[in-house]
């Protein structure tokens, strides 16, 4: 072979070495923006952070119209929640979650790049049996507005609906209803949205669960004996029990999408700033490559843009921020 042959040859050989070393998780990965602080800087200033670090989605609690507004032609894709408070009025009544629709998604989309409503965030008890019916109306406000090819209703939903998540090929829905709502989501072709914390497996249970393995650094491998795939990390393990769950309600082809996950800095057990680091930048850098069972890029969303100095509950709950509330970083982190 030729010199100059070889000489090209190298050189090719070092640029897709080069691209494959490129992150390709950017376009996978969104953070949450949640609004319970009295510090917090304005939606035109979050946006602007948002857009200032690479990070092209967003997740809103409410809709929000001072945020709504600032997302304009920002390219950003959202996650807009409908608010748990008025699940019960859309279930009931079409033409509830019809004036939502028309009031809330209409005169923003599409210089607003709304992909999902999430019908209800980690409902629970009886207030379980209202969210099909409500995704049912949401859906068909959003058809009769002629959104429905291009906006899908989900719900997002917290981890313990999944049972027997260990190994995680044993991983099944834990009630009927979510059978029920995975098998609409096919239907619709929407995905159903999970909110995914390794660090609370990690709280209940630092016995079991080594908190490297929870934090995506090496040194732990954890195998499938009945599928015969092998983990490193804790967020894969959970992820993957809530694909087989699907398949269980014959519903594999619907897509997960991680609604929320993240880490605290401080306030409690396990949280701090080298964990919740270490935890979000390996998120990051990680959710393009997918699952084991799954080898396809995993849209997720990081919990939460900021340290919210009103949010109630644990003293973690304050402090899940990436940023704090003048903007700067709680620890470094790389979107790009």
């Amino acid at each position: 072979m030729a010199r100059q042959q070889v000489a090209s040859m190298l050189a090719i050989a070092l640029i897709v070495g080069t691209l494959a070393c490129v992150p390709i998780t950017v376009q996978s990965i969104g953070v949450c923006y949640g609004m319970l602080g009295n510090n917090l800087p304005s939606a035109s200033q979050v946006v602007q952070l948002y857009r200032s670090k690479g990070i092209n989605g967003m997740r809103l609690y409410d809709p929000n119209r001072p945020a709504l507004d600032a997302l304009r032609n920002s390219g950003i894709g959202l996650i807009l929640d409908t608010a748990n408070g008025r699940l019960g009025e859309f279930a009931s009544n079409p033409s509830a979650a019809a004036s939502w629709v028309q009031n809330n998604v209409r005169p923003y989309y599409p210089a607003v790049n709304i992909k999902y409503i999430a019908v209800g965030n980690e409902v629970d008890g009886g207030a379980t049996q209202s969210i099909l019916p409500a995704m049912r109306n949401i859906n068909n406000a959003l058809s009769a507005a002629g959104l429905g090819n291009s906006i899908k209703a989900s719900t997002s939903v917290r981890f313990d609906v999944i049972a027997d998540s260990y190994p995680p090929s044993s991983g099944r829905f834990a009630q009927g209803y979510m059978v029920d709502i995975a098998r609409y989501l096919a239907s619709t072709g929407a995905p159903l949205l999970a909110n995914v914390y390794p660090y609370f497996a990690y709280r209940g249970n630092p016995n079991d669960i080594k908190l490297n393995y929870a934090t995506f650094q090496p040194g732990t491998t954890v195998r499938d004996d009945r599928n015969g795939l092998t983990y490193n990390n804790l967020f894969d393990a959970m992820v993957d029990s809530i694909y087989a769950a699907l398949e269980k309600a014959g519903t594999p082809g619907v897509r997960v999408v991680i609604s929320e996950s993240g880490w605290p800095s401080a306030g409690g057990f396990g949280a701090s700033i080298d964990n919740a680091r270490n935890y979000n930048q390996g998120l990051i850098n990680h959710v393009g490559q997918g699952t084991p069972k799954k080898r396809q890029p995993l849209e997720t969303y990081i919990f939460a843009m900021f340290n919210e100095n009103q949010k109630p509950g644990d003293p973690t709950e304050q402090n899940f921020g990436l940023f704090y509330p003048n903007t700067s970083p709680v620890y470094p982190i790389r979107f790009t």
